[in-house]
């Protein structure tokens, strides 16, 4: 109990630090045509919603993102980071 209470204070203070664990992709965060271009569904590990334009997704493979495919998706702009984690700004 007190691990528990313990983590998520420090989750409150640093919440990019502590890691959450991993779960199945929400569905309806991003459209189809966007999850395509991310390599399909299957390499997607996690997609969290960080702003109101900016979604964070960590893919299993970086190598099988589409850039490309994901402008003609209706996406703007994105920053590709290590370890396979990428944002894509979805809106202005």
């Amino acid at each position: 109990m007190f691990e528990k209470l313990q983590r998520a204070f420090w989750k409150a203070l640093t919440p990019d630090l502590i890691a959450e664990p991993v779960e199945a992709p929400a569905q309806g965060l991003l459209s189809a045509e966007v999850v395509s271009a991310l390599g399909g569904a299957d390499n997607l590990k996690s997609q969290q919603r960080v702003a109101l334009t900016r979604v964070r997704v960590q893919l299993q493979d970086a190598a099988r993102l589409d850039a490309v495919a994901l402008k003609a998706a209706g996406v703007p702009a994105m920053m590709v980071l290590a370890g396979g984690v990428v944002h894509l700004i979805t809106g202005l």
